[in-house]
């Protein structure tokens, strides 16, 4: 999840087609979550998903995926294709993957809880299941102290009146970072965008965007578009970008310190103000 993790836990080729990823140790239902969430992703007319081909306590096998370069036409159908996957809905604000009893965020050596549930709107989801654990998280590291906590809390406090129209919840690939966003060839030979490693949920759709956003995606412009005309985006998403960043930025200094903490604090002092 982090900008310098591509792959979770031990990448293996088995034969011409499949690789392995394994962790001794990967913590309970770590890989059954990701191949729910990799099977839940995958629908009609949404973006191409790496397919499970089997799944264990230590291991997740998946087809291999053969490596092109990004290109405007193939960021246009990803963002049209992203559109209709989040279409596809959710039953409720927190809800995980059929099959997925925990949800993670983070590097399979170090992930964190992510917490799940049923919410019935956005704000009490992402205050509840996202903000506040990771403070808590962040203060039992000695990372985040009693300062962070208020701030934070200001921002949740703030979030009904910083969220934007309501929408229902939507189904998110959770972690969508451009280095989950693998350009592969497609079957007639050109490049298409495949995910892999979700944290998927029911969420609001601007979290996955503002994601694409965090770390720079190929034709992020051409993808932000397309996605636009299949289906408008809410006036004043821009400005809701770095409150959908807030979570992700937050686990980054949970788990690698650093200037993370430093960006973490200044967008809570900027939300919250």
């Amino acid at each position: 999840m982090a900008a310098a993790q591509d792959h979770q836990g031990d990448l293996d080729a088995v034969g011409m087609t499949t690789f392995r990823k394994s962790r001794t140790g990967a913590p309970a239902g770590f890989f059954a979550t990701e191949a729910a969430g990799l099977r839940w992703l995958t629908v009609d007319d949404g973006p191409r998903v790496a397919r499970v081909v089997d799944v264990g306590d230590g291991h997740l096998d998946l087809e291999r995926l053969a490596p092109a370069s990004p290109t405007v036409g193939a960021a246009r159908t990803f963002g049209t294709a992203l559109a209709r996957l989040h279409d596809a809905g959710a039953p409720t604000f927190g809800a995980l993957p059929p099959g997925a009893e925990r949800g993670f965020f983070g590097p399979l050596d170090d992930p964190l809880d992510m917490p799940s549930g049923h919410f019935v709107d956005w704000p009490s989801f992402h205050a509840d299941a996202r903000l506040r654990p990771v403070v808590a998280q962040g203060r039992e590291r000695g990372v985040l102290d009693d300062r962070d906590a208020a701030a934070m809390e200001a921002v949740c406090d703030a979030l009904p009146d910083l969220a934007g129209p309501a929408e229902p919840p939507a189904r998110l690939h959770g972690d969508l970072w451009s280095g989950n966003v693998l350009w592969t060839r497609s079957h007639d030979g050109g490049s298409e965008a495949a995910l892999i490693d979700p944290a998927a949920h029911g969420g609001h759709r601007e979290t996955d965007l503002a994601m694409l956003d965090l770390f720079g995606a190929p034709h992020l412009d051409e993808i932000l578009a397309a996605y636009d005309a299949e289906h408008p985006l809410s006036d004043g998403r821009q400005d809701r970008v770095g409150l959908h960043q807030l979570y992700p930025l937050a686990v980054h200094a949970v788990l690698f310190g650093g200037g993370y903490v430093d960006r973490t604090r200044h967008l809570m002092a900027r939300l919250g103000a």
